[in-house]
């Protein structure tokens, strides 16, 4: 196929990443991509019906999908320092927020896989809601603690809210590894394990293009973020924009595989 669909997120860390395939800044020799530009959990949801090429999923959802989708070596959001959080509108403790309701951003998102990893009796009593939601929902007082992601763990103090619990920062005290976020996956039924690499390579390419020309990429990415000021786009893409999203590499596909395992051994995953 020399057409494919693409999905990603409107975040500053994907649409960094994208910039250069999406608008021919280089060779993809004859490949062309189709953008649809859509909120992790639309995305997971996406996959797991088996509507796009290739796509950003969160590694919750790609432990789902391991049968049909093949996992691509460039472009994930993985690192140290930039799990979810929980936070709530006055200090309290997660011991504390047992049977109170927690907000997620979805339920196929890491952040949820990881809040299930922590402590199963918190999958009992959710809501699900955009991520972008979900700190009004608890300064609102809907619901009494909230499980966010993405920029949102810059904003949150802005906002009033407390940490409760660093989720990233368990698991890799838990783990001794980084946290697996998202990934880039494709069908395979459209790309075999040859054409998966290839599409690794071109996602590091361009990555290395907006590393290269980040004010090219500026406009792009600050016309789906535009509530953001410069400065939080910045940490944003230099959060989660790393060498594990240019290679995964050794370290990465050991953590992928440490947090598959243990989501196996508690009943989330099959083995």
């Amino acid at each position: 196929m020399n057409n494919l669909s693409l999905g990603f997120s409107p975040c500053p860390n994907d649409t960094y990443m994208f910039y250069a395939l999406v608008h021919g800044r280089i060779d993809t020799g004859g490949l062309t991509f189709q953008p649809t530009i859509l909120d992790i959990d639309a995305l997971n949801q996406k996959a797991l019906d088996g509507e796009l090429d290739v796509t950003k999923v969160s590694f919750h959802a790609y432990g789902l999908l391991r049968n049909t989708y093949n996992l691509l070596s460039s472009g994930a959001a993985l690192g140290r320092g930039c799990g979810p959080l929980v936070v709530s509108l006055k200090p309290a403790s997660m011991q504390d927020l047992q049977g109170k309701r927690i907000a997620i951003p979805g339920r196929f998102t890491t952040a949820y896989l990881l809040l299930q990893l922590y402590n199963p009796v918190f999958s009992q009593n959710i809501a699900i809601m955009p991520f972008h939601t979900i700190m009004d929902a608890v300064k609102d007082r809907q619901v009494d603690a909230g499980l966010i992601i993405h920029e949102s763990r810059f904003t949150y103090a802005e906002h009033g809210l407390t940490l409760v619990e660093d989720l990233g920062q368990w698991w890799e005290k838990t783990s001794a590894l980084p946290i697996p976020l998202g990934c880039i996956a494709a069908k395979k039924d459209v790309v075999d394990k040859p054409f998966a690499q290839r599409l690794g390579k071109l996602i590091r390419e361009s990555i290395i293009y907006a590393h290269a020309h980040p004010q090219e990429t500026f406009e792009y990415i600050k016309g789906y973020c535009q509530e953001l000021s410069n400065l939080c786009i910045k940490g944003h893409i230099d959060l989660y924009v790393n060498d594990f999203s240019l290679e995964l590499g050794q370290e990465g596909e050991m953590a992928v595989d440490a947090l598959f395992k243990l989501a196996e051994k508690r009943g989330i995953f099959k083995s």
